[in-house]
């Protein structure tokens, strides 16, 4: 089967940009997307950041879902610890309804922020340190399968009049996140971009474990990856290091951090440490010219056993990534 690509935004908001022009941006990287073929578009969910402009995927998928026309939209993923199972089930019916065949929810079980944000979007300490994702998940699928035991205290609510539903994934980076997508069927889709190493030996796990559901009938699995492509692997990498301080502060407990530009990441020396950090990170994200990058996604693909891979686009001007998505594209022949 051909290969497929698709696309995992987290809405980065250069220096100097207001987060219309972000959004605007983020539009027209969707446009192009669906233009050159791209399979799937998603939104993060991001709290309390300096530079990501994601705290709603909902309200992202709206906005872009008015501007294309067939490219699927979806949230990669809804961090279910944050909101009530009822609320994503409303939206997500309704954007299904809204924008038919188009829709996908991907759940994550982390905050996807710091605990003190968490608290602020849960209300109460007792919401943030109790681990309830596995009944909040099953009672999300209640809902979109309208199949709650006769007693069971939301059974009478109706979420929706809406029959449209979305795709279902779950996310994970780790056995955790696997395994309740295998017990339950569903689609499931591996963060390389966080934990290489493990992507191959974690999908083996998935098909191994996958229960037959209403939701799908054999495994279905994605894997995503970051991405910096340009003509030349030498420009590759000037375009890459922008992005490689980004994450080694991030990771090294910075938490205000702006994405730096071309001209600051020139002349910039990488600590010991820093060093250290990016070394960790090393396969998170691929780097090179088209046909370089475009030959480690395909290999990637074929060892997890995927025929479609999901590119988190880590470029630092909106021409680097437009040209970054087409070049991609045309080195996969998507």
């Amino acid at each position: 089967m051909k290969l497929q690509l698709s696309i995992l935004d987290m809405v980065v908001m250069y220096q100097g940009d207001s987060v219309a022009t972000t959004i605007e941006n983020t539009v027209d990287f969707a446009k192009q997307a669906e233009e050159l073929g791209y399979t799937r578009y998603w939104f993060t969910e991001h709290h309390n950041t300096h530079n990501l402009v994601c705290p709603s995927p909902a309200l992202l998928i709206t906005h872009v879902g008015a501007n294309t026309t067939k490219l699927r939209l979806g949230a990669g993923g809804v961090m279910l610890p944050n909101h009530s199972p009822l609320r994503v089930a409303e939206d997500f019916a309704l954007l299904a309804a809204i924008y038919k065949g188009r829709i996908d929810l991907g759940l994550g079980r982390a905050p996807g922020t710091d605990g003190l944000t968490a608290l602020a979007l849960r209300r109460t300490r007792e919401a943030v340190y109790r681990y309830d994702f596995p009944e909040h998940l099953d009672e999300l699928l209640h809902y979109f399968k309208r199949d709650f035991p006769d007693n069971a205290p939301f059974a009478r609510i109706q979420f929706s009049p809406s029959e449209e539903v979305p795709a279902i994934y779950m996310l994970g980076s780790s056995n955790g996140g696997v395994n309740y997508a295998a017990e339950r069927g569903l689609s499931f889709v591996f963060a390389a971009h966080m934990a290489p190493k493990n992507a191959v030996a974690t999908l083996k796990h998935y098909n191994e474990r996958f229960v037959p559901s209403t939701w799908n009938d054999k495994p279905h699995a994605l894997v995503s990856i970051g991405v910096v492509v340009a003509a030349t692997e030498q420009e590759a990498k000037r375009l890459a290091k922008p992005a490689q301080m980004y994450w080694a502060r991030i990771f090294m407990g910075e938490s205000r951090v702006a994405l730096p530009t071309l001209d600051e990441a020139e002349h910039y020396e990488f600590t010991a440490a820093e060093q250290l950090t990016l070394a960790q990170m090393e396969g998170s994200i691929l780097v090179g010219s088209a046909e370089q990058v475009a030959t480690r996604i395909k290999a990637l693909a074929l060892a997890a056993h995927v025929d479609e891979v999901l590119t988190l686009t880590f470029y630092p001007t909106k021409a680097s990534r437009l040209e970054g998505q087409r070049l991609l594209a045309e080195a996969l022949d998507i």
